[in-house]
C-alpha cells in the first residue's frame, strides 16, 4: 500500500457464501475505500496473495485448520506483508499464527463498522510519547518500533511541549506519563482533548491507584497502562484501537 491511498485491498477467505455476502455488503458501507477480493479456499486465496497487493486478510475461523494455516503461510511470504485477522465466533483466547482475532460480524451493518475500523490498521499511525524520563521514552519508542503496525514516533519531555506538538501536528495516539513536573498527566490530558478531541491518549503511571485510572478514563483517556508494563500490554492497546485482539502464538 502506497503513501497516497487510493484504496485498501482486503481479501475475504470464507467457505460460506452467506458469510462472504455479509462481509461484501459491509465493505460497501465502509467509509474507507475498500477493494474486495473473495476466496472460498486457500488455493484461490494464494492467487490473490501472490500478486503482493493485499493489505488485510480476513479468514473465517470455521475453515479447517489446515486451510487457515496455508492461507497464513502464503500471506507471510507475500511482498506486501498483509495483516491477517481470524474471524471467530464466541469468546476465549485463540492460539494461531494469525496476527489478530475479531468477532465475526453478524450482519452487514456490523460488518461495515468492523471492516472500516480494522482496515485502518494498515494506515500509518503518528504517535507521541510524553514522559519526563528519557529512559521511559526510549523504552516505549523501542516497543512501538517493533509493532506490527506502521508507526512514526515523536517524543516530548514534558506536558507543555507535548500539547504544543499535538496542536501543530497530526498525531493519532499519545502515550502520556501521569506523574510529571509542571503540567501533570491529567492537566496535559485535558489540554490534549481540548485541542484535538479525536486523539487517543494512553495514560502511563507507576502509581497503583484505581481511582486515578477511573479519573483519567472519565477525562477522555482511551486506556491506562500501569508501569512496569510489557510489550504485550502496549500491543493490546494498539490492537484495541482497531477492534482486534492479538493472537496467542505457539511456543
Amino acid at each position: 500500500m502506497s503513501g497516497d491511498i487510493l484504496s485498501i485491498r482486503i481479501l475475504l477467505v470464507c467457505g460460506s457464501d452467506d458469510d462472504r455476502e455479509v462481509l461484501r455488503q459491509g465493505a460497501a458501507r465502509a467509509t474507507l475505500p475498500l477493494d474486495v477480493c473473495e476466496a472460498e479456499s486457500s488455493g484461490k486465496a494464494s492467487g490473490f496473495l501472490d500478486r503482493g497487493d493485499v493489505d488485510v486478510v480476513f479468514i473465517d475461523a470455521s475453515l479447517p485448520t489446515a486451510e487457515q494455516t496455508r492461507v497464513i503461510k502464503t500471506a507471510r511470504g507475500a511482498a506486501n506483508k498483509p495483516l491477517v485477522i481470524l474471524l471467530v465466533t464466541g469468546a476465549g483466547g485463540i492460539i494461531s499464527p494469525a496476527d489478530a482475532t475479531a468477532p465475526k460480524p453478524r450482519n452487514a451493518t456490523e460488518a461495515g463498522v468492523f471492516l472500516d475500523r480494522a482496515a485502518r490498521a494498515r494506515l500509518p499511525v503518528h504517535a507521541l510519547v510524553v514522559d519526563d524520563s528519557s529512559t521511559m521514552r526510549s523504552i516505549v519508542k523501542k516497543i512501538l518500533s517493533a509493532s506490527r503496525f506502521t508507526l512514526s514516533v515523536a517524543e516530548a519531555s514534558d506536558g507543555a511541549n507535548g500539547v504544543d506538538q499535538v496542536r501543530k501536528g497530526e498525531f493519532d495516539v499519545v502515550f502520556l506519563d501521569y506523574n510529571m513536573p509542571g503540567l501533570n498527566g491529567l492537566a496535559t490530558l485535558a489540554e490534549l482533548k481540548r485541542s484535538k478531541p479525536g486523539v487517543d491518549v494512553i495514560i502511563m503511571t507507576s502509581i497503583q491507584d484505581q481511582a486515578i485510572a477511573d479519573r483519567a478514563l472519565r477525562a477522555g483517556a482511551s486506556a491506562f497502562l500501569k508501569k512496569p508494563f510489557f510489550p504485550a500490554d502496549i500491543d493490546g492497546v494498539l490492537y484495541a484501537r482497531y477492534g482486534l485482539m492479538p493472537c496467542a502464538q505457539l511456543g
